[in-house]
């Protein structure tokens, strides 16, 4: 008789994938069943197809349909629209207003990126280090969107320039698109889409052509958009959402 109990098998540990899914929202464990059938599943980029895989959602890498799905409970997606005058740090030793005071309820989260106090929008919290990471690295290329009040009138050129590039003091610079959104007499309000992450790089973009920017708003970080949610607002990123993020820079 061996003196050493047999190795465990790790086909008989942790959670079973059909109940992972259904509780990360995927679909009912019925409707789960149906897509590991089909094999439109995968477990650390090997589609499965048997109903009794189990597997360790904290360490299981889980795609459906080529889409990443988060199934460990401890990580947090979070959106916060920021308000303006709210400075981007989650504490402040002066005791300014900090994004910090909307996140008490929310431990061991970070903020992605930053944005200038006096610009408000869409800011990403989350407490997945790879995943900031890769989001905040120039060489993913991940686009965020701007709506910039400015002066008006806008000339008919401006989108062109801005699309060309232009020389800034600390080298080129230009955008992915441009949009004149709505014009009130002396006020326009443009959209600014570029992937450039460089400090108030939209508000020294449309200052060098003659159109510093009276209010900024950043509206989308890749696919995830602000929709309703009003300033001060907080709310978890949907299943469609983190796997956009997911996609876009690889992981």
């Amino acid at each position: 008789m061996s003196e050493h109990p047999a190795p465990a098998d790790p086909a008989a540990e942790g959670i079973r994938l059909q109940k992972v899914l259904s509780k990360a929202g995927v679909a009912s464990r019925r409707a789960a069943e149906q897509m590991i059938a089909e094999g439109r599943v995968e477990v650390d980029d090997e589609i499965v197809t048997e109903m009794g895989r189990r597997i360790d959602p904290a360490t299981s890498q889980v795609r459906v349909d080529g889409s990443r799905v988060i199934v460990n409970e401890d990580v947090t997606h979070l959106l916060l629209n920021k308000p303006t005058g709210i400075l981007c740090t989650m504490s402040d030793d002066q005791n300014r207003p900090c994004i910090g005071d909307y996140l008490r309820e929310h431990e061991g989260l970070f903020h992605v990126g930053r944005l200038d106090v006096d610009t408000e929008g869409l800011l990403l919290v989350t407490n997945d280090g790879e995943l900031a990471h890769r989001l905040m690295h120039p060489s993913y290329e991940v686009r965020k969107t701007y709506l910039a009040e400015v002066a008006a009138p806008i000339e008919k050129d401006l989108g062109r320039r801005l699309r060309d590039g232009v020389t800034l003091d600390d080298g080129p610079a230009k955008v992915d698109k441009f949009k004149l959104v709505d014009l009130n007499g002396k006020r326009a309000l443009v959209e600014i889409v570029l992937h450039e992450g460089r400090k108030h790089i939209v508000r020294r973009l449309l200052e060098h052509v003659g159109h510093p920017v009276h209010r900024l708003v950043r509206t989308a970080i890749g696919e995830v958009r602000l929709t309703t949610e009003r300033p001060g607002a907080i709310r978890k990123l949907d299943r469609k959402e983190v796997g956009g993020l997911y996609k876009a820079v690889g992981l």
